[in-house]
């Protein structure tokens, strides 16, 4: 294992190893690290971009109605459930969710997957937790679009679209979300890699066989090689989200070119 060299040795060792796609073998399994992440990573996957694709769908309404009722009891009652959704810890919400349509209701599976998300078995099986890890993130993207939204809507051009007459809706989706979703998609492409660190909570409370489970039974065996792999194919899946992101820009904004 080359353990019985200098530390420098070993780590010039270990780049040139990974940059061929040898991440180690597993003290555990003694199956390579990197067949261990791949099997875990679709999982994983699955989990955090299916609450990434529902987190828009939830937090972007939220946060525009909060900014046209600004200073209202519907503004404040929006920003009170999005401050509990940031505080309440993962493993609470899980738990509760659990509770509520897994014991009390018995209309959702509580452990494990029955199959790929785009399945209804597995869709099914996902759905608790997919909510579990999304609640966070709704949370703090309905706050970021109140303040994007306030900000954009005190803009000059607000007024004169609003002097010209045009629906309050017009303006709010139109003129004024348009105008606000650099940060949000900014945000959104950040929280997608959250999410992958965050499966970790709820992948281990109900039972996915995803990469963060995977990594916390290596951490709890000493299996050092596979704990180091998971965490390198994690960052970068971090690293290629933001670049998707960035490429995303010159879509939204066609003034944004990249030469």
């Amino acid at each position: 294992m080359g353990l019985d060299r200098p530390l420098a040795e070993q780590y010039v060792q270990y780049l040139g190893r990974v940059l061929q796609g040898d991440l180690g073998q597993s003290l555990r399994s003694h199956r390579p690290v990197l067949d261990e992440v791949m099997d875990a990573l679709p999982v994983t996957i699955q989990l955090a971009f299916g609450a990434a694709f529902i987190t828009p769908f939830i937090a972007i309404p939220l946060g525009v109605a909060a900014a046209a009722k600004r200073g209202t009891a519907v503004d404040t009652g929006l920003m009170l459930v999005s401050m509990l959704g940031i505080t309440v810890p993962v493993f609470a919400v899980a738990l509760g969710l659990m509770w509520i349509f897994g014991y009390r209701l018995g209309v959702l599976p509580i452990s494990g997957i029955d199959g790929p998300i785009w399945t209804f078995d597995g869709l099914r099986s996902m759905l608790l937790p997919v909510v579990t890890l999304a609640v966070g993130s709704v949370a703090t993207m309905a706050r970021l679009t109140r303040s994007a939204m306030l900000e954009i809507l005190s803009q000059d051009y607000i007024r004169v679209a609003r002097a010209k007459g045009l629906r309050e809706v017009a303006v709010l989706l139109r003129h004024g979300l348009r105008n606000a979703l650099f940060p949000i998609v900014t945000v959104l492409g950040l929280q997608v890699a959250y999410l992958l660190s965050g499966a970790v909570v709820t992948e281990t409370v109900f039972a996915i066989p995803g990469v963060g489970r995977l990594a916390i039974y290596a951490i709890q065996a000493r299996d050092f090689p596979l704990v180091q792999g998971s965490v390198l194919i994690i960052s970068l899946v971090f690293v290629l989200v933001n670049l998707m992101v960035d490429v995303l820009y010159a879509f939204i904004d066609p003034r944004i070119h990249y030469d």
